[in-house]
């Protein structure tokens, strides 16, 4: 993760874009160009998450640019994008390789799973919202892509809404 902001700095500093970006210059760019502008933050929200960079970064920067509403709502669908394309490209490449373990723990872990697949990535969405390493455990877990994507889309709404929530709140507190 360190090692991707620290690329992305180094990228805005020798193309001579960090010079150029303000809050209100990303808010006059997404008015004026919506789609391009979902578009491209949907695909840094794939790229990150790949890399294991936490989902919680773009809702803070799509709440500051966006306002929570539109902020919240653009980082739900772009979250459940870019969950789901991390899950099809780590799927892809890993199979269902965590069944390959072979204790105690994990037999139980995927008892459960395979008992309630949908209700299990619900409630795991509500507690690790698009985490990048949730993702990829999911999608070597075996659980059916049908399940992990019903349950991002119900399970990812109220952790955004309480983030974004708290943002305002910490934002009312700041100025």
């Amino acid at each position: 993760m360190l090692g991707f902001v620290a690329l992305l700095w180094v990228l805005l500093q020798v193309s001579g874009l960090r010079d150029q970006l303000s809050l209100e210059t990303v808010r006059r760019g997404f008015a004026e160009h919506r789609l391009l502008g979902f578009l491209t933050f949907t695909a840094l929200f794939v790229l990150a998450n790949l890399v294991h960079v936490p989902g919680g970064f773009f809702l803070a920067a799509a709440v500051l640019a966006l306002g929570p509403l539109w902020g919240g709502l653009a980082t739900y669908v772009a979250a459940c994008i870019s969950c789901t394309v991390t899950f099809l490209v780590v799927r892809t490449l890993g199979a269902d390789a965590l069944r390959g373990l072979d204790n105690r723990l994990a037999r139980r872990l995927f008892a459960q799973l395979d008992a309630h697949p949908l209700r299990s990535v619900v409630l795991l969405r509500l507690v690790f919202h698009s985490v990048p390493a949730l993702n990829y455990a999911l999608a070597l877990s075996g659980v059916p892509l049908r399940h992990y994507v019903l349950g991002t889309l119900l399970g990812l709404p109220l952790p955004i809404v309480v983030v974004t929530w708290l943002l305002e709140v910490v934002a009312g507190w700041v100025g």
